[in-house]
């Protein structure tokens, strides 16, 4: 398992999932399982303990409301720790990622945007740090990147040529 990815209730598994999704994509093995900072904390702290054991270059950690989850994992580690806001209250999520961006100085937690956005990128980052000491992951984030920038580049040569380089 190179990523655990956690998240504190089963409501969140819609938004979560998009995390695993790009992680299915680039062939990294991951955890994902339900734990709550609040409601299971040993929960937490022995699956913090085993992926630490077993490797981990990151965890992933979704939720909502108090969002404790991240905060609780990074005290406990120095796996570099990834928070997903999630959407779960009548805040918009705006509760959410404030409690998971702002740590104590000492104890990060690199937080992403709220929701399925933020599962991705939260993703992304992972891998980004898998990367660093794995060539494979590297080389397919090269030639993602260089696949988005050509989707984007093809886009716009077909809106161009829709447009016949009329100027509005």
């Amino acid at each position: 398992m190179k990523v655990l990815i956690l998240m504190g209730s089963d409501s969140d598994l819609q938004v979560m999932e998009a995390a695993a999704t790009v992680l299915d994509e680039f062939g990294v093995k991951y955890m994902m399982t339900i734990a709550s900072a609040h409601r299971t904390p040993e929960r937490v702290a022995s699956l913090v303990r085993e992926a630490e054991e077993n490797g981990a270059s990151a965890i992933i950690c979704g939720a909502g409301m108090a969002a404790h989850l991240a905060g609780a994992v990074a005290a406990q580690t120095v796996v570099p720790v990834i928070g997903v806001p999630l959407d779960a209250s009548p805040m918009g999520g705006l509760d959410s990622l404030l409690s998971t961006v702002q740590m104590p100085p000492g104890i990060p937690v690199a937080t992403v945007a709220i929701g399925k956005a933020g599962a991705k990128n939260a993703a992304h980052l992972a891998l980004q740090i898998i990367a660093r000491s794995d060539t494979e992951t590297l080389e397919k984030l090269k030639a993602y990147r260089m696949k988005m920038a050509r989707d984007v580049e093809k886009t716009a040569e077909n809106l161009d040529a829709a447009n016949h380089g009329k100027k509005h």
